[in-house]
């Protein structure tokens, strides 16, 4: 059976964007290292899944980094891969997703992941999203947390947990500090 995986940007004070949204902050602490450490985590995912925002915001960007002349190898590795993965979007409010090999899906999250993990393939893999993450954590459909832990604090914003009605137990099965002082954390549901 796949699994759901969450890869997720956190300040060392647990937020994932800040109050309005921002990822600025990812953006100092992406170098050819992490990028590289990045995209190995994808070698075991072929759907991605997103939220209505971030969704919106991949699609603006990552087609048009194969035509543009400034683009890093390691961006266009990702272009590439974003391109040719299928793309589950869940929202609410969007009435179609225009990007290839997408998929909308609008309500009973819980029983479209389940159908998704129970078909033949790779696992599934949320970026980003943390609202739509929340939710998956609210359903227990998680079943792995790959966390790129920056050195850096926010002091508000979106926060990775949030409204946890239990404890929820993690086991630590990799971990990998980059020289630039950021860490990718990854951590299985126990």
């Amino acid at each position: 059976m796949r699994k759901l995986l969450v890869l997720m940007h956190v300040s060392l004070d647990g937020f994932t964007a800040t109050a309005d949204g921002g990822l600025e902050w990812t953006f100092r602490g992406m170098n050819v290292e992490v990028a590289a450490g990045a995209q190995a985590l994808l070698s075991d995912v072929d759907v991605a899944l997103y939220g209505r925002q971030t969704y919106q915001a991949m699609y603006g960007y990552w087609p048009t980094v194969l035509s543009n002349p400034e683009s890093r190898p390691h961006q266009i590795e990702h272009a590439r891969w974003v391109e040719r993965v299928s793309k589950v979007v869940c929202s609410t409010t969007l009435s179609h997703v225009g990007w290839n090999n997408s998929r909308l899906v609008k309500d009973r999250l819980a029983e479209e992941i389940n159908a998704l993990k129970h078909q033949s393939g790779q696992n599934l893999m949320t970026f980003g999203s943390p609202r739509l993450v929340h939710a998956l954590m609210q359903l227990g459909l998680i079943d792995e947390y790959r966390l790129f832990l920056h050195p850096v604090v926010l002091g508000g914003g979106i926060p990775l947990f949030k409204d946890l009605k239990e404890t929820m137990n993690l086991k630590l099965v990799e971990s990998k500090t980059f020289g630039n002082g950021l860490v990718h954390l990854r951590y299985q549901s126990a």
